[in-house]
């Protein structure tokens, strides 16, 4: 079914002085306007467009990359203000509009705020609500699994660390002492489901799957290499000290060090951990 709101691969039925149609089915043949990109199509070429509405309701094809779609979360800022609403800017001529109704606090010019792309019922408009819980599945289940890779974008702190929402669907927690970056408000990142609680729920991490190990791995290994082929702490280093030099948990070093270990790499000794060989290991 075509949307509005998202990304579809539509065929082109006509081309006009103006521009592109596209077959959108229930929608009707769409138009895409020259200055959207429709120049240099032709009669059967497929193409990946958004769609949402013009000024005038009416759907719209666009090759213009918007910051959201309808059913995300975004940081989105406020370039606009008026009697209906704040206005945000989303990468498309149209800017998004977030009415009174949905804004958790007045919304202020040249500020940006969390929000979260709708069709509203009542006239089919694409717009935006900061009342970001509201649209958070807390208890819903999820299907979710350990290890498992997703799209976490950072929604608020709490005394345990960052809460953060998965896949734009749901909440999970990121805790403070196994966050070893710097974090801010509204970011996307991507993160792994650590564990699933009883209840349903969910402890996220950043650290997870062979990209990371392989970070890890680079990190000491360059710190070995600047350091005469010497870091000042082993297995057993406190570990914070262990933080501080590598931005990584202790859990995350014993691992990686195992492994250098392993490959005759580094040795291991009381007072830290040597560089065997110069040349990092083969992929």
């Amino acid at each position: 079914m075509i949307t509005i709101g998202q990304h579809h691969t539509l065929r082109v039925t006509k081309i006009t002085p103006f521009g592109a149609f596209f077959d959108a089915d229930d929608l009707g043949e769409v138009l895409m306007p020259n200055k959207h990109g429709a120049k240099g199509l032709a009669v059967g070429d497929t193409q990946a467009v958004f769609i949402y509405l013009d000024s005038d309701d009416r759907p719209i094809c666009t090759l213009q990359k918007p910051k959201i779609r309808v059913g995300e979360f975004a940081l989105l800022r406020v370039i606009d203000s008026n009697s209906v609403g704040a206005f945000l800017d989303w990468g498309l001529d149209k800017d998004l509009l977030v009415p009174f109704a949905e804004q958790h606090r007045p919304m202020e010019v040249g500020r940006s705020y969390l929000v979260r792309a709708y069709i509203d019922h009542t006239d089919g408009r694409i717009v935006a609500s900061s009342k970001v819980d509201k649209f958070v599945e807390e208890d819903k289940p999820h299907g979710y699994s350990v290890k498992q890779a997703v799209n976490l974008i950072v929604a608020n702190t709490t005394d345990l660390g960052f809460k953060a929402i998965i896949n734009h669907h749901h909440w999970g927690v990121l805790y403070k002492e196994e966050v070893f970056q710097r974090l801010s408000f509204g970011q996307a990142i991507k993160g792994y489901i650590k564990f699933i609680r009883p209840d349903g729920k969910i402890d996220l991490t950043l650290q997870g799957g062979q990209e990371t190990r392989d970070k890890y791995t680079h990190v000491i290994l360059n710190y070995l290499k600047r350091h005469n082929g010497y870091a000042p702490v082993h297995d057993k280093s406190d570990p914070e000290q262990i933080s501080l030099m590598f931005k990584m948990s202790k859990k995350a070093f014993k691992k990686t060090i195992g492994g250098l270990y392993k490959q005759k790499i580094i040795r291991i000794e009381n007072d830290g951990i040597y560089l065997l060989d110069r040349t990092e290991p083969k992929a």
